[in-house]
């Protein structure tokens, strides 16, 4: 009874041992706050090691600013000649493309090849003409990327053409480092990339990890505090990247198609179910506009949103629950 006894004793103070290491670094040009649940520091510095060796494989993958990379070599011989790509690169972009069809054009690669006619920086003092505008957005179009999958070749049309993943990158890395620790037997965790966030497991006290959502109109606020359990959230805001031009505030997340800033909201958080499509979601919702878009999220399985236009009103998707925080 008593050996009995103290193995019951120790294995009850083993399962409370768990506990949750974080660091937080800076890649992709982001900052990466990484968290762990583990039962030691060793162990869970080498996890947070193996976070980062994964993030900044990726980051050689996908950069455009590497020359080094594939991203940039598909750059080189736009209009010129397909270029063959890794078969997770490759995927990624045919996902990407998945999601321009889903969102009509809202969320696009392309949108690297924009004339930067727009500056937020406090620098314009006049709105851009139509022709500069119009001009600005004549290499864009996800139309013009050619896949083929037989030859995991990708081929931009049109010379000056480029693709860019600042709007679906960072997601991708947290949802690839979430996927990779799981497999190596950790049980829970948050990869949190500037804003895009993707958790699997619970606290090490039982909880559930939560997510609080800033009140834009108020960056000391918390209007609601909600769990999140093994899925993905992103929050993109505007309230610090506008110009404002007769009275119209214009956001630094421009409309693909058109070349003109979203205007009229100010925060969209996205909940899914990889954070991949959660951040090219947020960004869509942005362009297409608070209707549209909230009509498109509730189209889609496992996917919710919380939108704030800039009157500071909350508008939700039809399956997401708000308790308000004070």
């Amino acid at each position: 009874m008593k050996v009995s006894a103290l193995f019951l004793i120790l294995f009850s103070v083993a399962s409370f041992a768990q506990q949750s290491f974080e660091r937080t670094v800076k890649l992709m040009g982001s900052r990466f706050d990484i968290t762990v649940v583990a039962n030691d520091s060793i162990a869970g510095n080498q996890y947070i090691d193996t976070a980062i060796a994964e993030i900044s494989r990726i980051e050689k993958l996908i950069s455009s600013w590497d020359p080094a990379s594939q991203t940039s070599e598909i750059k080189r011989n736009a209009g010129i000649k397909p270029v063959r790509v890794d078969d997770e690169l490759f995927k990624l972009i045919a996902r990407a493309i998945e999601i321009s069809k889903l969102t009509d054009g809202a969320f696009d690669i392309s949108y690297a090849s924009l004339d930067k006619i727009w500056k937020f920086d406090g620098s314009m003092t006049a709105m851009p003409t139509p022709e500069e505008i119009a001009a600005s957005v004549s290499k864009v179009g996800f139309h013009n990327i050619e896949l083929n999958k037989e030859n995991s070749t990708i081929f931009l049309k049109l010379e000056g053409m480029k693709i860019g993943f600042g709007a679906i990158g960072k997601g991708y890395a947290a949802d690839k480092t979430k996927a990779l620790l799981m497999e190596k037997g950790v049980i829970a965790g948050i990869i949190n990339a500037s804003g895009d966030m993707n958790t699997w497991g619970k606290q090490p006290n039982g909880e559930e990890w939560k997510v609080a959502i800033t009140n834009p109109m108020d960056k000391n606020k918390v209007f609601a505090i909600l769990p999140i359990t093994n899925g993905a959230v992103v929050t993109s805001g505007n309230y610090e990247k506008y110009v404002t031009f007769n009275g119209k505030r214009y956001t630094h997340i421009i409309d693909p198609k058109t070349g003109y800033p979203s205007s009229g909201i100010i925060s969209v958080t996205v909940f899914a179910p990889k954070a991949e499509l959660a951040d090219a979601l947020a960004t869509s919702v942005f362009v297409m506009g608070k209707e549209a878009g909230l009509d498109r999220i509730n189209q889609l399985p496992k996917v919710e949103c919380i939108i704030i236009d800039d009157k500071g009103n909350i508008t939700k998707s039809k399956n997401i629950e708000i308790v308000n925080h004070d």
